[in-house]
């Protein structure tokens, strides 16, 4: 009995002879072998190429506006006030737009932790690289004593050692300019109600003034800005 088994066991098989895959099988062969690499390598070549579509398609502002107050400023409100500041200005970059960008640095942080040191480390990021030439503040006093960025009305700087903001602002209601700009109604949901309100009042109630240059910082676009700033207070109260 057991010879009948190894008989059996060591019996000579024929291998089955090997088939030639067709085209169609060797893809969907390949494919189920190879699909995970395929996508692994399809999101490591979209990262880049993310970044590069980004960094070409962007729109890079003519002029920046930064807002530095508590609360941050309804979207109906930034949009009104980027159109009617872009209508004044002209095409600095040379893209063929006039672009206006408000930038907010709101430190309001009860609903969400962290907003205020967030906010802060960008302002200060915007500071230090020159991005915004005009500043729209709640708070001008506070503003100058914590980055001393603000020059005087005529152009020059504050002395050496002077944090005070006083004749580096105006109201923006002393500004016929902006006080005719129609900036329209803003409204945004709270807490299951709308809450709507005029852009213009509640611009009103800030403060405008245009960053100081202490250092030999190159910046293209010095004349330009300076431009739309003579353009905005013209006729202001000083």
């Amino acid at each position: 009995m057991a010879s009948e088994y190894w008989k059996w066991k060591f019996r000579d098989v024929q291998p089955e002879e090997k088939r030639e895959l067709t085209p169609q099988e060797k893809r969907k062969n390949w494919w189920h072998y190879h699909k995970w690499h395929v996508a692994a390598g399809a999101v490591l070549l979209a990262i880049p190429c993310s970044i590069a579509w980004n960094a070409l398609h962007q729109i890079k502002p003519d002029y920046q506006i930064a807002y530095v107050g508590e609360n941050a400023l309804p979207d109906d409100a930034v949009t009104a006030l980027e159109t009617e500041l872009a209508a004044l200005g002209e095409d600095l970059n040379g893209d063929g737009r006039v672009v206006a960008r408000v930038a907010q640095y709101a430190s309001y942080s009860d609903v969400e932790p962290g907003t205020a040191a967030a906010a802060e480390v960008r302002l200060m990021a915007d500071v230090m690289e020159c991005e915004s030439y005009f500043f729209l503040l709640e708070d001008p006093e506070q503003f100058q004593k914590s980055y001393r960025s603000l020059c005087r009305l005529d152009g020059t700087l504050p002395e050496e050692g002077d944090y005070s903001a006083a004749g580096t602002y105006l109201a923006w209601g002393d500004c016929p300019v902006l006080a005719q700009m129609e900036l329209g109604d803003f409204s945004y949901p709270l807490m299951g109600e709308t809450v709507t309100g005029s852009s213009s009042e509640l611009l009103s109630r800030l403060y405008i003034a245009r960053r100081g240059f202490w250092t030999e910082k190159s910046v293209p676009q010095l004349e330009g800005w300076a431009a739309l700033w003579e353009k905005i207070t013209e006729g202001a109260k000083v």
